[in-house]
């Protein structure tokens, strides 16, 4: 077959172009299935290390951004002091830099200091690894996590760090430049994201292969979002961000509001509160990606607070933007099995088990 093919219409990238036609594919070869802690349905952490001896950080794996960093023990505010902080001059391992970086998450700003040692995600060890070190910040109090390791595209970053899951892939650690997601909810335990391959048994039917909108983002194009049947927002087609550092689902706040108005929320401080009972007859919300349909039950799209109080998992999102833009956070990847392909610059989604 590569024999056969040649100029432009090379195997790779025909594999490109078509990628979404593409029968379901099995992965072989060294992967890691690393374990996530559920915190309340809203954070989804695992554990890394840093250093030589390893220094143990509890951190967001985020498709949304690229960066991974940790505080450092220089950082001295009341968010830095309440999480682990990176002690660099007790790793062999340390290298430092001149370079500085500032990275901003919504309403949370910090600034700090790339920095280089050896980072191990379970068995996966990157030596050398650029990440970043947090001198200062504002807007991560109370935070259940220590960092962000960020697995979005290179072009993606705010420190000019090589992101560490490039940097594994270019150097041969994982069998396939493919990750996966599955999280679970109402329990701690049982999720996972999984590096270099899938495991099956975390999903039912096939795949379904979704193209990126360009290469470099997670980002693809959404057909449309309806309840009963009426469509309700990205009535002209928009743009979905696959996000799982996000707990919500997040759009523009005319939509939203849109879609609180149907479901009748009440709005209290910052979310929108419904009876608990609701759960049980409002319609499910479909989301309708590719030409196909992605129903989220009103059991997936209602939270429930620390006091028993239900409320809306869709929410404002700030961030303006020049065409219809939708983020699909944990909220949605709970219910789907998520796969990110860099190798095909593709998103696979499967009901969850």
């Amino acid at each position: 077959m590569r024999n056969a093919i040649s100029g432009k219409n090379t195997l790779n990238n025909i594999l490109k172009e078509h990628a979404y036609r593409l029968p379901q594919i099995s992965f072989r070869g060294s992967n890691l299935t690393h374990p996530l802690r559920n915190i309340r349905d809203l954070f989804y952490v695992g554990n890394i290390t840093i250093g030589t001896p390893p220094q143990e950080f509890q951190v967001i794996f985020d498709t949304g951004s690229s960066d991974l960093w940790v505080a450092s023990i220089f950082c001295n505010s009341s968010s830095c002091a309440a999480h682990v902080r990176f002690r660099h001059h007790q790793s062999s391992t340390f290298r430092p830099t001149n370079k500085t970086f500032r990275i901003t998450y919504g309403s949370g700003r910090m600034k700090g200091v790339v920095v280089h040692d050896t980072v191990r995600i379970g068995d996966l060890v990157s030596t050398d690894q650029p990440f970043g070190l947090c001198l200062k910040d504002s807007g991560f109090k109370g935070i259940p996590f220590d960092g962000i390791l960020g697995l979005s595209y290179p072009n993606k970053t705010f420190s000019g760090a090589f992101p560490i899951f490039d940097k594994l892939k270019n150097e041969g650690a994982i069998s396939e430049p493919v990750f996966a997601f599955y999280l679970s909810k109402n329990k701690q335990e049982g999720s996972v994201v999984m590096f270099g391959g899938v495991d099956h048994q975390y999903y039912k039917g096939e795949l379904n292969w979704i193209p990126l909108i360009e290469a470099g983002e997670w980002r693809v194009h959404m057909d449309r979002i309806s309840m009963k049947r009426t469509v309700i927002a990205c009535s002209d087609g928009c743009e979905a961000l696959v996000h799982t550092g996000t707990s919500h689902i997040e759009g523009p706040g005319r939509l939203v509001n849109n879609i609180h108005r149907l479901i009748r929320t009440r709005p209290f401080d910052s979310k929108h509160y419904v009876s608990c009972f609701a759960t049980k007859y409002l319609p499910s919300i479909t989301f309708i990606i590719n030409g196909i349909k992605y129903p989220m039950t009103a059991r997936a799209y209602i939270f429930k607070d620390s006091r028993g109080r239900c409320y809306s998992a869709f929410k404002e999102n700030t961030v303006r933007t020049s065409r219809e833009t939708w983020i699909l956070g944990d909220a949605f990847l709970r219910r789907y099995f998520s796969v990110f392909d860099r190798g095909n610059d593709r998103i696979g989604l499967a009901q969850a088990v």
